[in-house]
């Protein structure tokens, strides 16, 4: 060590800067480079991207973030006098204590040090037996802080997860932003994540922005009449120029966080997809092709997460030595001007003893304040990243109003074969007319539309009455399933008038059926509850001969009973869960069901029981956008499916 030491001097250490920053800037350009690269070969593939990231609004610290944060700061404190306030009164009190004790601390050290240099042992013990009785005090002040500050997280988590809930889960809203709008990928990742994360950050900005202001403004004080008010404004006047200049430099985090939450949401989600279909890939031997699409979208938030590291590298670099190294440095020059100023009257005629006590005590709260004010400028890093959570989750907040008042925005399909059609229809995305009649369901000069444009059957038109069954056939991709999502009001009409019974007198039977966390009773009751059940004076008898009546009867016995809680989906076959929601309509006894292939997994014999009184009427649907409804008669022609 000694041999390297004498290289060690000013100039050369100047050198090893120089050539440390010539290292950062190549590692920089690389980077750059290499990112360039990336984006020149992926041009193609990911033009579409590109044009819909060109939409999102950006993500800085501005007049808008301060908007947005207002307006999610309302839900998260509804009231003036709420839990909510009373944490933030408890952390600003506790604040403020701390911040007295920090003064405390500085001045009964002072003391101490003085004692130990003047070698006074009385006062030694005086001033150490003070500190040894305020230690449970003050501790007991810096863990309420520390409980105040978890339990609003937990407060502003609880306000805004349920708050966005209420949106998500009302009527159809989870349903149209994965299936007719495209703002937003992956709304289980916002959620989650980015709520407790969005809710940590504004939690911390708060403590980490009141605390040093708090701190600034009693060392102002106290060093006003210790130096003079010239210290304290130098400081001030640093605090604002650096706080512009690093604000600017950090703009990107805000993006890069964003973009960060988006690649960990497609990350999840590739990942649940493979547990939701193992059984499927597993058939497939798809495993390679699955490790490559998860080792692909891994790649891509790794590349991603190494460029957002070598930023914040760079900016931590930066950040130092102007939020840290020259307040520093600021200080030093603003402490040491009355006690290298010989003619300052304040120190002609004071001993070396209290020259040192009144150094060690300004010198202390200064380098205090200039430490607030690098925690100031540093949030400033925190509040960007701040930023790009709250573009999130008002984007999300945004997009959950417009589907909860019947707007999507969705990229509209346009081919030229059909331009006459979809210039003769107003592709107008609920412009159509819906009426609630019990007992009928009609369609007038109804387009059957895709939420993306596409025109399946240009003007249709038929009724049905309760009582009559209607057989819907024709080739894959004719319009039977989406008949049936705009009859469930899951997709917007696109014109006419559809009459049809409210939401709960119409019940779907898909062909891959839901079963719910719960009971088996829950299974046959779904969506009731316990308390509906016996609200509508069915017992768990009659619930048996539903179940008989499905022949899943056994099913009963062989789970443990009713109150039986299992893994439905593992638990019951294919078919057995398709018998379980014909079950599940013999309950709700609807005014028309609708029944879209829910027996392709049961045998031949209970197919045709249930379907054995089912062939009165047909539509037929071709595929080109042509349809016939007729009677079935003995010279019907069995076709499609």
């Amino acid at each position: 060590m000694a041999a390297y030491s004498k290289f060690l001097t000013a100039r050369h250490s100047a050198i090893a800067g120089a050539a440390a920053a010539c290292a950062l800037l190549c590692l920089l350009g690389k980077r750059r480079a290499a990112a360039q690269h990336g984006k020149r070969s992926g041009k193609q593939a990911l033009q579409n991207n590109e044009q819909k990231e060109g939409k999102k609004e950006r993500a800085m610290v501005d007049r808008v973030f301060i908007a947005r944060i207002c307006r999610i700061l309302k839900i998260m404190v509804p009231r003036t006098l709420c839990k909510e306030t009373g944490y933030l009164l408890l952390i600003a009190v506790m604040l403020v204590v701390r911040t007295y004790c920090d003064i405390w601390m500085i001045q009964n050290g002072t003391v101490i040090e003085s004692a130990i240099i003047g070698r006074s042992r009385k006062d030694f013990k005086k001033y150490l037996f003070n500190f040894i009785a305020a230690m449970p005090a003050i501790s007991l002040v810096n863990n309420f802080l520390k409980y105040g500050l978890n339990e609003l997280k937990l407060c502003f988590r609880v306000r805004l997860t349920r708050y966005l809930y209420e949106e998500y889960l009302k009527a159809y809203t989870y349903y149209k932003m994965g299936n007719l709008d495209n703002r937003i990928a992956n709304p289980d990742q916002l959620l989650t994540q980015d709520v407790e994360k969005f809710c940590n950050s504004v939690v911390d900005l708060y403590s980490n922005l009141s605390k040093p202001f708090l701190d600034i403004v009693l060392y102002i004080f106290k060093l006003t009449s210790a130096i003079g008010a010239q210290g304290p404004a130098s400081m001030m006047a640093y605090l604002i120029i650096s706080g512009f200049f690093l604000t600017r430099l950090r703009r990107p985090i805000g993006k890069m966080t964003i973009i960060e939450q988006k690649y960990e949401g497609e990350y999840r989600y590739v990942n649940s997809r493979l547990i939701t279909n193992s059984e499927e890939i597993a058939f497939y031997n798809g495993n390679l092709r699955e490790k490559q699409t998860i080792h692909r979208t891994f790649r891509k938030l790794v590349e991603h997460l190494h460029n957002f590291i070598l930023f914040r590298f760079s900016m931590g670099f930066i950040d130092t030595i102007i939020a840290k190294y020259l307040a520093t440095v600021v200080g030093y020059l603003v402490v040491s001007r009355p006690f290298l100023n010989l003619s300052d009257p304040r120190h002609q005629n004071s001993t070396h003893a209290e020259l040192l006590e009144d150094y060690y005590q300004s010198g202390r709260m200064l380098l205090r304040m200039s430490q607030a004010l690098g925690r100031i400028v540093l949030a400033g890093r925190e509040m960007t990243r701040l930023a790009g959570f709250t573009a999130r989750i008002t984007e999300l907040m945004q997009v959950l109003k417009d589907l909860n008042s019947g707007k999507y925005q969705r990229t509209m399909i346009s081919q030229e074969k059909d331009a006459d059609k979809k210039q003769a229809l107003s592709l107008i995305p609920g412009s159509g007319e819906i009426i609630n009649t019990d007992n009928l369901i009609k369609f007038d000069h109804v387009p059957l539309v895709t939420p993306n444009g596409d025109v399946l059957i240009e003007d249709l038109n038929f009724e049905v009455r309760s009582g009559a069954n209607v057989l819907i056939c024709g080739p894959n991709g004719c319009g039977k399933s989406s008949l049936f999502r705009v009859l469930g009001e899951l997709w917007p009409l696109f014109g006419g008038r559809l009459t049809k019974p409210v939401r709960g007198k119409l019940f779907y039977v898909p062909q891959r059926p839901y079963m719910t966390l719960g009971t088996l009773r829950d299974q046959v009751i779904y969506p009731d509850t316990l308390e509906d059940q016996r609200r509508k004076g069915i017992s768990d008898q009659v619930l048996k001969e539903y179940l008989d009546n499905v022949q899943l009867g056994q099913i009963l016995e062989r789970e443990g009973g009713w109150d039986s809680v299992q893994d439905w989906m593992d638990v019951l076959s294919g078919g057995e869960k398709q018998r379980m929601a014909m079950a599940r309509l013999f309950y709700h006894k609807p005014q028309f069901a609708i029944l879209d292939e829910c027996t392709s997994a049961v045998s031949v014999d209970v197919e045709g029981y249930i379907y054995s009184h089912c062939r009165k009427f047909y539509l037929h649907m071709d595929g080109r956008g042509n349809y016939e409804f007729k009677k079935i008669t003995e010279d019907t022609v069995e076709f499609g499916s």
